[in-house]
């Protein structure tokens, strides 16, 4: 530029001045060529997000960064009424001027110098576009700056271009920008469908948000609609071809149109639509060449995501969380989350982080679904099934529950205990399982290997286990790693699937946001017998009764956890259909007080498990396929002889039965010498009499048809040989033996009383008629006394 003045200061001639008058016009006239900007270089990526439950039922709108409500639509889907009526208002010759309107300004200086104030202004939608992407002074040179960047746009974008971007910037009042976001929150409708009356009173509004605004100043709001409406006849957008177009106007104009209540903010799952939100890719660029893609695949139809959210239902969990943590707040339990998986699809139906996602002080904002916590006892299940497909352990192998010491880096001994702090001896598999003990899964992590029970774990989708397996160590079976309520859930979907892993779905898309579809290589039959295991209600009645929050009217299998110091307590469980992951806990990582695993989380599961199946019961789970069941000893896992007290059925490969039907001799193995020790030490207490069987607080279940066969061992340990005298409930029983009788169960509560000289001993127990006979007893021995065994 320098250089062309410097030339033209030479020029003397008069035919040389005015070709260089011409040259510096050409020059203003082609410069903004050289610096247009195009529809890319404005594209409004970052969009406010509208998001709706599965059947179409709004969840709420996420805002821009800057806290704009926007949604952007093309041109073509955007109701002409409303296009006609915003050009009639703002720009009538808007198609047929440059970036500036000469006429315009001709015209309101005319005015101006005529009233010696401005009367109209003379601005065009392409300098209003300016003012809306550079907000500049409203000064001389602010004015200039915005001609300068009018030019720029209208040298590099047509005029559909332009008016598209604009619409879609338009100031709609509050934080609500451009025509899609003003009829989805003032008449709950795409702009594609505004009718007239609807369109002339949006287009109203950008004129002066505040002062039209359509809640406060309804009258205003329609005084400007009829400006606009009269503006639409005059440019014959309302033509002489409908019955006298004024009149027309008028009828529009009178036409009574509702405007919503603002339904302001999140309407439910707030935890789920900020973590959806952040999975989702930026919407493409907006251009015209792909205007049809931008609201393709994730973004859905009219700009609203359409997730897997069930509105109802996750209300329904909502108000459960708030309640279950209310009623545990003498406890010190302030926090829970929830997660319901659709077991058939993967769709996420239920996810709700905390209690109040808008409780700042209470750290509401803490997602409790992807916070990452120690789950307790809840990988138990995969360790065994493991150990079962590497035929490590067995359906029928019995497992030793007695004190093991473990040596671990830094010369220290691991010990690993349960909750109750004793050990019951020899343990079926199913009892170890289902009764969350610690020294059996430990000793199953043992035989398979932590580095091959984490490698398992990572199939399984914790992506959060990625230390070393020595980070770990054998207490990875126990909890020492850091998981999700999501991942756990996930996890859990996948053994309800019998191994086929799925990823959770949470938007109707092309394709979903997860890990990729993959398969658990092994046989469908294990994680059928796991299922039948967790399943089981007597089973695991040793440790939680047989009538607990975890036994549901129908077939559900379930496992909780309790993390050490009793800072998170998780239930974690499924039906046919749907899985149900629950945590109890304090985000700030407080111990709760005398809450474990089936007193925190599992009333919440329960809740929710029941209301899922309200209408329709699941159905059963299937058996294990290619197992046979035969009678065992409960004790010693083998054939059943004479003297054996408690006779169960268990599963067992067909192979076996050739090993069954042999020798059935039962000897403990030196493990057991330390456990059978403490046995014979607690017999010996300072009475030197004691009652073994049945324990203090047992409760047993008398089947109908089976009054006759249930038969409950009195057995009294220390004193070998001195006379024994029995009572039950101060009635003396008529006995030969002295340190042992069988006696038929009945129904009632009964104290037991056995006496040798000046020794005595007493304890309670409980005789109650089961409801229904079960398909194949368990271990219907239960302490309700005794909460979870496993920290």
């Amino acid at each position: 530029m320098k250089l062309i003045l410097r030339s033209l200061l030479k020029i003397k001639h008069t035919s040389k001045v005015i070709l260089a008058v011409l040259l510096i016009c050409l020059l203003v006239r082609l410069l903004p060529y050289f610096a247009a900007i195009h529809t890319a270089d404005i594209a409004q990526n970052q969009l406010a997000m509208q998001f709706s439950d599965r059947n179409g039922l709004p969840l709420g709108t996420l805002l821009t960064r800057d806290q704009e409500h926007t949604s952007v639509v093309p041109l073509n889907q955007v109701s002409p009424q409303f296009t006609h009526a915003i050009l009639a208002a703002e720009d009538g010759s808007f198609y047929h001027h440059g970036a500036l309107d000469m006429k315009a300004i001709i015209r309101a200086s005319k005015e101006a110098i005529h009233a010696k104030r401005i009367i109209s202004g003379a601005s065009t939608i392409t300098m209003q576009l300016a003012r809306m992407l550079d907000p500049v002074p409203r000064s001389f040179s602010g004015k200039l700056s915005e001609i300068w960047l009018s030019w720029r746009l209208a040298a590099g974008m047509s005029k559909d271009e332009i008016l598209a971007a604009y619409i879609n910037r338009l100031p709609m009042g509050g934080n609500i920008y451009g025509v899609e976001a003003a009829a989805q929150t003032y008449f709950s409708i795409p702009a594609s469908e505004l009718n007239l009356a609807q369109a002339s009173l949006l287009a109203a509004i950008p004129n002066n948000p505040t002062y039209f605004n359509p809640y406060q100043h309804w009258e205003r709001l329609k005084q400007r609609q009829k400006y606009v409406l009269n503006r639409m006849v005059r440019d014959e957008y309302i033509s002489d071809a409908m019955p006298t177009a004024a009149s027309y106007a008028a009828r529009t104009s009178a036409e009574k149109v509702v405007f919503q209540s603002r339904q302001r903010g999140i309407i439910a799952a707030p935890h789920f639509l900020f973590w959806l939100a952040n999975q989702i890719p930026p919407s493409p660029p907006y251009k015209a060449e792909n205007q049809a893609s931008l609201f393709k695949g994730g973004w859905g139809d009219k700009s609203v995501i359409r997730t897997t959210i069930n509105r109802p239902l996750q209300q329904f969990v909502e108000a459960q969380v708030q309640h279950v943590i209310s009623s545990l707040a003498a406890n010190n339990v302030h926090d829970a989350a929830a997660l319901v998986i659709d077991n058939h699809t993967g769709e996420v139906l239920a996810y709700v982080g905390s209690p109040d996602y808008f409780n700042e002080a209470k750290l509401g904002r803490n997602d409790g679904v992807q916070a990452l916590r120690q789950p307790g006892s809840t990988l138990k299940p995969f360790v065994y099934e493991l150990a079962l497909e590497k035929d490590l352990i067995r359906p029928n192998t019995i497992l030793a529950d007695v004190p093991a010491h473990y040596a671990i880096p830094g010369a220290k001994l691991y010990s690993p205990t349960d909750y109750t702090e004793r050990f019951l001896g020899p343990v079926r598999v199913r009892i170890a399982l289902a009764n969350s003990l610690n020294v059996p899964a430990v000793r199953v992590l043992e035989k398979v290997g932590v580095e091959t029970f984490l490698e398992r774990l990572h199939q399984l989708g914790f992506e959060h286990l990625n230390q070393t397996p020595e980070h770990y160590g054998l207490g990875l079976t126990l909890g020492s790693g850091e998981v999700s309520l999501w991942e756990l859930a996930r996890a859990y979907v996948t053994m309800a699937r019998l191994g086929d892993a799925t990823p959770l779905v949470s938007r109707f898309s092309d394709s979903p946001i997860q890990n990729p579809k993959s398969k658990i290589q092994n046989s469908a039959t294990i994680w059928q017998l796991i299922t039948n295991i967790l399943s089981d209600n007597h089973a695991r009645a040793t440790a939680f009764g047989v009538d607990s929050l975890l036994n549901l009217p129908f077939p559900v299998a379930v496992k909780t956890g309790t993390s050490s110091n009793f800072r998170d307590t998780w239930t974690v469980g499924f039906t046919t259909d749907y899985t149900v992951a629950t945590w109890v806990g304090n985000f700030n990582g407080e111990p709760m007080r005398q809450v474990s695993g089936v007193t925190g989380a599992a009333p919440l599961w329960n809740r929710i498990m029941l209301h899922l199946h309200e209408h329709q019961e699941p159905a059963g789970f299937p058996p294990p396929e290619g197992l046979v069941q035969l009678p065992i000893c409960a004790i010693s896992g083998l054939r059943p002889t004479p003297d054996c007290t408690s006779v169960v059925q268990e599963y067992f490969y067909p192979k076996d039965k050739i090993a069954y039907e042999g020798d059935n001799e039962f000897n403990l193995p030196p493990e057991y010498d330390e456990w059978l020790a403490k046995q014979q030490q607690s017999s010996l207490v300072s009475t030197n009499l004691r009652i073994l069987s049945p324990h203090h607080g047992d409760l047993f279940l008398l089947y109908p048809g089976e009054e006759a066969k249930q038969k409950l061992e009195f057995k009294l340990g220390g004193n070998k040989s001195a006379p024994v005298e029995w009572r039950l409930n101060g009635e003396k029983l008529n006995t030969n033996s002295a340190n042992y009788l069988f006696w038929n169960l009945r129904p009632g509560k009964w104290t037991l009383e056995a006496r040798s000289g000046e020794m005595t001993d007493k304890v309670t127990f409980q005789v109650e008629l089961a409801r229904i006979k079960p398909t194949h007893r368990g271990f219907s021995i239960s302490n309700s006394q005794v909460k979870e065994n496993s920290p």
